[in-house]
């Protein structure tokens, strides 16, 4: 099968260099990054984890982002080597497959999809606590339109709501991270009289739903980490990507697992995991025991900053892979077109107009099917990483056959902790099949990819035609 040449590959570089404006400055790519992954998973997705899991939710945590580290160093490195906006798209049409590249491309153009209307459902919801009477869908109708709008203002402006957006989230969580340990020094509030860190393993110890409840938490787990690949979809319009890249990259992976599992730490001291349950959020519920009066409000503006964060995300990321895969003739060519702001306006209005499909379900919607759109959600994210240190391993091949140009910024471990990710990944497909209310991606999985594949047969006349 014939991968794409190194001329194509330069043709998209000077294409972008062109079309795309880097007006991403170095603060937003660092909040865009830490932003990315410190969503809706963790401030509602993690109550459900700690009922599976318990406390043993903090190792599923550990183990989950010791994963993505790597990931994140595989893609750092490779986005030094060639930083464009279709990044692992891209990396996997040179270095694995034609096939690989289509794939990943629109994989992750579904993932951000399906996630964005989730997002926008999570919005109507929880504006409802504050006006009961309000039809869900006028809400989330009116995020989407705002957000939609944004994106096609200028990347600058996108990138300037990211940053606000990420960090009311990260200060959400630092309040946290200063309040818990207070109110246990001081005995402070309703929360002080039980609260002590001896909660972690006093209630059926460490583990106290077996190996299995934490082998189940992995589905929360890593999608809460889902996002964390959006600063490689930013890399053609970052204004200094050998400074800005390698620095998030790094520094993401650190600061999460500081604020994933500092936050399940404090939550679970100050409130036995057996008093948090699946549907509720533990930030609302350990803020109230605080004795903070505000605190339900506060949580429900963080919540739904998240949301519109993670459907800022899904909209700016969705235009630029239509972008890319229009490039090389695996999307309408309309895509391919940027507007006088050098944004991809018409990837981003179709993206937005699927999204829509969210608005209308917001009327229909059962409760479950959160977790049945986060679950299938979650086969494109394990597609997209596998799929990243895949690329990473044939990249490393070809510079030993001096095909390729090496960089300072190199992933620890290669080839092994390739393999080491893949396998990880592998195993949380299968956990997917094993939790009755996660099994809906098993299902969905083989329909997704034979779409895939009739696609690619029938875009094959025009794959890697100069757009």
């Amino acid at each position: 099968m014939k991968h794409m040449d190194q001329a194509s590959l330069d043709a998209e570089q000077q294409r972008e260099a062109r079309d795309l404006h880097r007006g991403l400055k170095d603060r937003h790519v660092q909040l865009i990054a830490l932003g990315g992954a410190i969503g809706v998973g963790l401030f509602l997705g993690s109550g459900r984890a700690i009922s599976q899991a318990g406390p043993g939710l903090i190792f599923a945590y550990a183990a989950g982002g010791i994963i993505i580290f790597f990931i994140m160093r595989a893609l750092g490195e490779l986005l030094l080597h060639r930083p464009v906006a279709g990044s692992f798209a891209t990396y996997a049409e040179e270095y694995v497959s034609p096939f690989a590249g289509f794939a990943t491309g629109w994989s992750y153009w579904f993932m951000w999809v399906v996630t964005g209307m989730a997002e926008i459902t999570a919005v109507g919801i929880y504006t409802t606590y504050w006006f009961p009477d309000m039809p869900q869908w006028i809400p989330a109708l009116i995020a989407l339109g705002v957000l939609y709008a944004v994106n096609l203002i200028a990347v600058g402006l996108f990138g300037e709501l990211e940053f606000w957006f990420a960090l009311i989230k990260i200060v959400a969580i630092v309040l946290l991270l200063i309040a818990g340990p207070v109110v246990m020094l001081f005995n402070l509030g309703p929360a002080g009289e039980t609260a002590t860190v001896a909660n972690l393993w006093q209630h059926g110890g460490l583990f106290p739903t077996g190996v299995l409840g934490v082998v189940l938490s992995l589905q929360i787990v890593m999608f809460a980490f889902q996002g964390v690949e959006l600063i490689g979809v930013t890399a053609g319009e970052v204004e200094d990507p050998e400074k800005s890249l390698p620095k998030a990259t790094n520094a993401v992976v650190y600061r999460i697992l500081i604020f994933y599992i500092g936050a399940l730490i404090v939550i679970m001291s100050l409130v036995p995991w057996t008093e948090l349950h699946a549907g509720e959020s533990p930030f609302v519920m350990v803020f109230e025991r605080i004795g903070l009066p505000a605190a339900a409000g506060i949580i429900n503006f963080v919540v739904i900053t998240a949301a519109a964060s993670s459907c800022n995300g899904g909209l700016f990321s969705t235009g630029r892979m239509l972008y890319t895969l229009a490039q090389f003739g695996q999307a309408p060519r309309a895509f391919a077109k940027v507007s006088s702001t050098h944004v991809p306006a018409a990837g981003i209005t179709a993206s937005a107009a699927v999204m829509l499909i969210g608005v209308v379900l917001n009327y229909f919607i059962p409760e479950r099917v959160f977790v049945y759109v986060t679950s299938v959600a979650l086969v494109g994210s394990l597609w997209t990483w596998a799929l990243i240190v895949i690329a990473h391993l044939g990249y490393r091949k070809a510079v030993e056959r001096g095909e390729a140009a090496a960089v300072s910024f190199r992933m620890p471990g290669t080839p092994y902790t390739n393999w080491l990710v893949l396998i990880f990944l592998g195993m949380v497909a299968i956990f997917l099949g094993i939790d009755e209310s996660t099994r809906v991606a098993i299902y969905v999985a083989p329909i997704w990819f034979a779409l895939l594949g009739l696609g690619y047969y029938f875009s094959r006349g025009s794959h890697l035609q100069p757009a």
